[in-house]
């Protein structure tokens, strides 16, 4: 190799190494990003699509299984306000709250019998966990956030007053009606979720005029078992079986409709 040879040979290297690095800026410049490592694209026929599923439903609380055994879940943290109406029993609104609790949220009972919910209380840390309880008309402002969301419950018999803490931001509300009553129907049309579990058969017609039900699912109402609840949206219904943790059984017993 000659000097002069010698002597250009960086200055080629120094070409090279720019125009790499301006085709990298320009790369970057269009979106494509930093170039990785090569590998083969990995693609999916389009008629292969639908075969590609996750194990889990939605994010949020699983409230029990579906009729095929999947995994039912209600999404109650959420960043715009959602009232649900829960026409049932007490048993499936503590395991529903409970289940919320332990995603992290904080649940607010409004109660007329705060002593059915004590044990529940105590066994979550005296209310230092996430669950407090407050009697009717006593809940004070939550403070729900994206990073602390609330779940209300409001236990407060068939006549419910119009509540101070309302549904919001991060802040969901679940109303539990023993029976229908005359403030049902502005309950439900105010409701984006509402849970139907085991109701005489009047109450059954009622709520399948309020509701607009189909006669099968009117006439199954009456004989739901213990721990099914039919949840209705606008568009689609649901039959959802709780199922208790041995640890759900040990704190609040078996599923029933009656307390």
């Amino acid at each position: 190799m000659t000097r002069t040879q010698a002597a250009t040979a960086p200055e080629a290297e120094s070409t090279r190494a720019v125009s790499g690095l301006r085709r990298a800026g320009e790369r970057l410049r269009q979106g494509f990003g930093l170039l990785g490592p090569r590998h083969g694209r990995h693609l999916l026929p389009a008629g292969q699509l639908d075969a590609l599923a996750l194990p889990i439903g939605d994010d949020g609380v699983v409230a029990g299984v579906d009729t095929e055994g999947r995994p039912a879940v209600l999404g109650v943290n959420r960043p715009t306000p959602y009232d649900v109406v829960l026409i049932g029993g007490l048993w499936t609104a503590q395991v529903l709250a409970l289940r919320t609790a332990a995603t992290g949220a904080r649940v607010a009972v409004e109660t007329g019998r705060p002593q059915s919910w004590m044990q529940m209380v105590h066994a979550m840390g005296g209310g230092q966990n996430g669950l407090s309880v407050y009697e009717v008309g006593r809940v004070p402002p939550q403070g729900a956030s994206a990073g602390t969301p609330v779940l209300v419950v409001r236990d407060c018999g068939m006549r419910p007053p119009r509540g101070r803490v309302a549904a919001g931001p991060w802040q969901s509300v679940v109303t539990l009606l023993p029976y229908l009553s005359p403030v049902a129907p502005r309950l439900l049309r105010q409701a984006r979720l509402t849970g139907i579990q085991r109701v005489s058969p009047d109450e059954a017609a009622e709520l399948g005029r309020t509701m607009g039900l189909s006669r099968t699912e009117v006439e199954s109402l009456p004989a739901l078992p213990d721990g099914v609840t039919l949840w209705c949206t606008d568009r689609d219904r649901q039959y959802v079986l709780t199922q208790p943790t041995d640890a759900e059984i040990g704190l609040l017993g078996n599923p029933r409709r009656m307390d």
